[in-house]
């Protein structure tokens, strides 16, 4: 399956009789997959429904998404709570005079929840409502799948920048490796020579000489951080080909990149190695940035 981003938008139209309704649906990145529903007052039957509809189709993501009903003929079905109105008013009017800020405007009180309800003498019969919310929510389908597809085509996009930091993750591998720093026989060399400026001729055996550079040697190597550097390498690109959700994984392993890179640079001893990994970390930061928007 291809690689998914988690950001996209689409919408979707739909109509039963003289009603008309639109869905918006917004997605960005997330942890996890949460779902959070703007319904008009009377709807709230159609969450279960619509979270069923995302779960199906998402793993991860922030998803807002929007209903807009328009019942049409004067908005039958809806009516004022007078109660609820006359409470919210009263409460609207103590906070306008102790804060002094302007009074509430009338499509702000009846935005309010229970203000606006279902008027029980339309739309009353069960059947008929339940036909309502399967229209709604098959509208909420097609406006999923579109999100759905609008979020793969974010993610192709996506993995076309994911491969070409990859690579240049490789290279920068290989370059560290092929660096002449990193021969056991220079570094030995190396340090051979710098031990042999700091030490009085005579003061040390030569046995004892050998024993601490082959120690300083081992720790400066860093091909077994090389190794571990190719093996995230070909990890990655298996991930980025089979695609479908693999962003916590590549996150881990943009973790792991992370740390062999940090090992490499602080076992350096010359400066064009340190240079290499520091390039190295830039690119996997970059690396790990793009990566929060997948799937």
């Amino acid at each position: 399956m291809p690689l998914v981003s988690m950001t996209g938008f689409a919408e979707g139209l739909g109509g039963r009789e003289t009603a008309r309704w639109r869905w918006e649906a917004r997605s960005v990145n997330g942890r996890g997959l949460e779902l959070r529903l703007r319904l008009p007052p009377g709807f709230e039957s159609i969450e279960p429904g619509a979270r069923a509809l995302a779960n199906s189709r998402f793993k991860r993501g922030n998803i807002q998404a929007s209903l807009n009903f328009d019942a049409g003929l004067g908005a039958r079905g809806l009516r004022v709570d007078a109660a609820a109105l006359a409470a919210a008013v009263k409460i609207a009017k103590e906070v306008a005079n102790e804060t002094g800020l302007p009074p509430a405007r009338i499509d702000g009180l009846l935005a309010l929840k229970g203000v606006l309800v279902q008027d029980e003498g339309i739309l009353a019969d069960a059947e008929e409502l339940a036909k309502r919310d399967a229209a709604i929510l098959e509208t909420l389908a097609q406006c999923f799948d579109a999100l759905a597809k609008a979020r793969a085509s974010e993610g192709a996009k996506l993995a076309t920048i994911l491969n070409g930091q990859i690579e240049e993750i490789a290279r920068l591998t290989t370059e560290a490796g092929e660096a002449a720093a990193t021969q056991p026989a220079a570094i030995r060399e190396r340090l051979k020579q710098q031990l042999a400026d700091l030490v009085t001729p005579g003061t040390v055996s030569g046995e004892r000489l050998e024993q601490e550079i082959a120690m300083l040697a081992t720790r400066a190597d860093i091909r077994e951080e090389i190794d571990r550097l190719n093996a995230h390498v070909a990890e990655a690109r298996r991930l980025l080909a089979a695609g479908d959700a693999v962003g916590r994984r590549l996150d881990f392993l943009a973790q792991e990149f992370n740390r062999e890179a940090n090992t490499l640079c602080s076992k350096s001893t010359d400066i064009a190695l340190t240079r290499i990994g520091l390039d190295l970390k830039a690119a996997i930061d970059q690396f790990r940035e793009q990566l929060q928007n997948v799937e």
